[in-house]
């Protein structure tokens, strides 16, 4: 079967399915942590400054977003490692080195800026201290992965990731002039603006990101661990049809779900915010503030709670995306499957990552200042890592019988190539 099928979608229809939340796993949680609280900041900037015209992006983004983490996911399920352990499976050491350390820098900081988000949410709606949420959101977040078993641990991130409906609801309670999104979504927009571009690399670099590709796979990979009767599949060839095929699903409803949510993030600012002329949001919940006053205080809460559902999943990912892309890396045992004392390396390493993100908050780096050096890190490292994805999923040697095909390797490419320009772009309009 090819992956043009798998892509477009006619095999997926073709074979008897299983129940839909069963097939819904890494590409869901994978999506839905993609809108984090520091990715809603950036889709409520989007909005607030551009109005509608920036939707045009997320349909853009779509296909190179699932090309890319179906890849991932492919990996994972082919080899039972993930991605890292399948790059110091494949090159010296210090290609693992240089990929993993700056992802592990981009993902504390991101950790820090999503936990002050979700305390400053926290202390809009019950008031009290910020810091000490931010405190209370880290052990939580640290406690879930340690503490929890891997099968309770998967049905937790699953149904954190309806807090996105939080973000589908706003629309129901603010004036959306349809004909204006729909104009932004089908029909791209191109401004001599540098800040327009600069949103627009902004977007992309928040939309794919190199912490999903590690987490995808890791995923798919400790999966097998908790299933007795799946094994990789270059052990058990059997099992790809049906593999390949739930990873399709998964994938393509988890990603559509992260842009649908995104698209409803900039619909809701731009038809309050750019609309009454408040342009300057620097954070998620500066977005939530300022609704309240032009769309009513139940809309406030609505946002405000997103934040903290989608920081609650996004924290973990992140956190666990960089314990595996180090323990991988370092050939450490790693995987949430084990007990704590079995992999306390990788365990560590979570544990670190999220202390380091708590202690950011109480330092006086700008969070957004500090983001932004997040956003540069993820998208100088998502070239490379995207590049040698793609090697290893076209290397006959790593995936035998299971490479991919034509559609999705002109797809990776193709992803590959967008980010890269992302970065020129990125590069270009920092000069402006």
């Amino acid at each position: 079967m090819s992956d043009d099928h798998l892509v477009g979608g006619t095999a997926l229809a073709e074979s008897a399915k299983p129940r839909f939340w069963d097939i819904l796993g890494p590409g869901l949680v994978t999506g839905a942590s993609d809108d984090d609280p520091s990715g809603i900041a950036t889709y409520s900037q989007a909005g607030a400054q551009f109005g509608f015209i920036t939707g045009w992006t997320l349909i853009v983004a779509y296909p190179l977003m699932v090309a890319v983490q179906m890849i991932s996911a492919r990996v994972g399920r082919t080899t039972g490692e993930g991605l890292a352990g399948a790059i110091a499976r494949c090159y010296p050491a210090w290609v693992g080195v240089a990929v993993t350390l700056p992802l592990l820098v981009a993902n504390i900081i991101n950790i820090g800026a999503d936990l002050g988000a979700m305390g400053d949410a926290v202390h809009l709606l019950l008031n009290g201290s910020a810091l000490l949420y931010v405190v209370g959101f880290g052990v939580i977040c640290v406690l879930l992965q340690v503490f929890l078993k891997y099968k309770r641990y998967v049905v937790v991130l699953k149904w954190l990731s309806l807090a996105l409906l939080a973000y589908i609801a706003t629309l129901f309670v603010v004036h959306v002039p349809w004909s204006s999104f729909v104009h932004g979504l089908l029909v791209p927009t191109f401004k001599a603006d540098p800040n327009y571009w600069s949103m627009i690399v902004a977007i992309f670099g928040t939309t794919i990101s190199p912490y999903l590709f590690f987490w995808q796979a890791s995923q798919e990979a400790e999966d097998l661990k908790e299933k007795p009767r799946e094994e990789a599949l270059i052990e058990h060839p059997r099992e790809a049809k049906e593999a390949n095929q739930r990873i399709a699903w998964d994938t393509l409803i988890g990603m559509a779900a992260s842009n649908i949510v995104a698209l409803a993030i900039i619909a809701t600012t731009a038809a309050t915010l750019n609309k009454a002329g408040v342009t300057n949001v620097e954070s998620s919940v500066d977005a939530a503030k300022a609704i309240e006053p032009l769309a009513g205080q139940f809309a406030k809460v609505i946002f405000a709670a997103g934040i903290v559902g989608t920081g609650l999943l996004a924290v973990p990912v992140l956190a666990g995306s960089a314990a595996y892309a180090v323990g991988e890396a370092a050939r450490w045992k790693v995987g949430l499957s084990h007990e704590p004392g079995e992999a306390k390396a990788f365990y560590a390493t979570i544990g670190l990552a999220t202390v380091v993100g708590v202690l950011l908050n109480f330092t006086p780096i700008p969070p957004m200042k500090a983001l932004f050096w997040s956003a540069v890190i993820n998208g100088v490292v998502a070239v490379p890592v995207m590049a040698i994805l793609m090697m290893i999923a076209s290397n006959h040697k790593v995936m035998e019988q299971f490479v991919i095909g034509k559609g999705l390797r002109a797809l990776g490419w193709t992803t590959s190539i967008a980010m890269f320009a992302a970065v020129v772009g990125m590069a270009v309009t920092a000069t402006l």
